[in-house]
């Protein structure tokens, strides 16, 4: 795959001929100057991985890596990794729907719940193997950038105690939206408002197709002044291209409780959010608008959509996942 010469790698807005937009060179980069095509084969990326898989914490199914910049050139690291990179699954595939739209896919869904939803999102882009292949880039959040001190981080299965020791392999898609509402209210001073930041973030998760958006998914990081505050958002994509089959959601929305709806349906509507939002303890009308807001973005989208890497099969079936949510979330 050649990469367009007037587009930028990660926000996917035009530039004069540049890879990266001055604010992705800032956001992305640090204000560094990076160049799009890796330095190395994709040969090397595999016996790093191979060779730093005992000090390396790899979660879930697709290989990735740690980077960091030396004298501008991204290299690989098995320690004080600046950025995480994501190859082409390839081993998944025959497993896997449009593997090789895998990157693309995170890349645009990222995008498109910054640019179009005001979800604050880890900074990310693609890259380029020598071969041409693509691959997904994201900046790790949990360094001060001013310092390099490492930032407390926990995730919603170290806050709620669930480890595969204590409840198994599933470990991590043992739990509920409504525990996600209540570890936060007691974990996040400000929960009030973080409260508001994840409703926002789970209606992303259901109308962009991620059924994937599991325990380990959702984290607190440490903030400025020493307390908690959700992280920025990571692992957004749209799953359901790849895995057609797979539940609609990781995660149950209630602990042992059923609206009306979901009853008659057998799947989550607005009935659903509406519910969860009241246990989030969120106005009405605050999460009608959020909500809303999911519904009447599809022009936005679509135009991400347009701009993106993905494959044209992959974008019709994006968007056809797209409508079915929607119609699902007005209803």
């Amino acid at each position: 795959m050649s990469f367009p010469a007037d587009l930028c790698l990660s926000t996917l807005r035009p530039t004069r001929g540049q890879p990266y937009s001055a604010a992705a060179v800032r956001l992305l980069w640090g204000g560094r100057r990076v160049a799009p095509v890796l330095p190395f084969e994709q040969k090397v990326f595999a016996d790093f991985r191979r060779e730093a898989a005992p000090r390396i914490s790899i979660s879930g199914v697709q290989d990735k890596i740690s980077l960091r910049l030396e004298k501008g050139v991204l290299t690989p690291t098995d320690r004080d990794g600046e950025f995480i990179l994501k190859p082409v699954p390839r081993a998944l595939t025959g497993t896997l729907d449009l593997v090789g739209d895998v990157p693309a896919n995170e890349h645009v869904t990222m995008q498109i719940a910054a640019q179009v939803f005001g979800l604050r999102v880890a900074a990310c882009g693609l890259v380029f193997f020598p071969d041409g292949e693509p691959a997904y880039i994201v900046r790790r959040f949990d360094r001060d950038a001013a310092t390099g001190r490492k930032l407390a981080q926990e995730d919603f299965c170290q806050l709620a105690g669930k480890s595969r020791a204590t409840h198994g392999e599933n470990y991590k898609y043992n739990g509920t939206h409504e525990e996600l509402g209540r570890l936060l209210r007691q974990y996040c001073p400000a929960w009030k408002v973080e409260s508001e930041r994840l409703f926002a973030l789970i209606a992303f998760n259901y109308l962009c197709g991620n059924g994937d958006a599991h325990l380990k998914n959702f984290s607190v990081l440490e903030t400025p002044f020493g307390d908690s505050a959700l992280s920025p958002a990571y692992d957004l994509l749209c799953t359901t291209l790849h895995l057609p089959n797979e539940s609609r959601t990781a995660l149950d929305f209630f602990d042992g409780f059923a609206t009306p709806s979901f009853d008659a349906n057998g799947f989550v509507k607005h009935a659903d959010f509406t519910e969860l939002a009241h246990r989030f303890s969120i106005r009405p009308d605050r999460a009608e608008a959020i909500l809303r807001r999911h519904i009447h973005e599809l022009p936005a989208i679509d135009a991400l959509l347009d701009s993106s890497l993905l494959s044209t099969e992959a974008k019709t079936r994006y968007r056809d996942i797209l409508a079915d949510r929607v119609r699902a979330m007005q209803d």
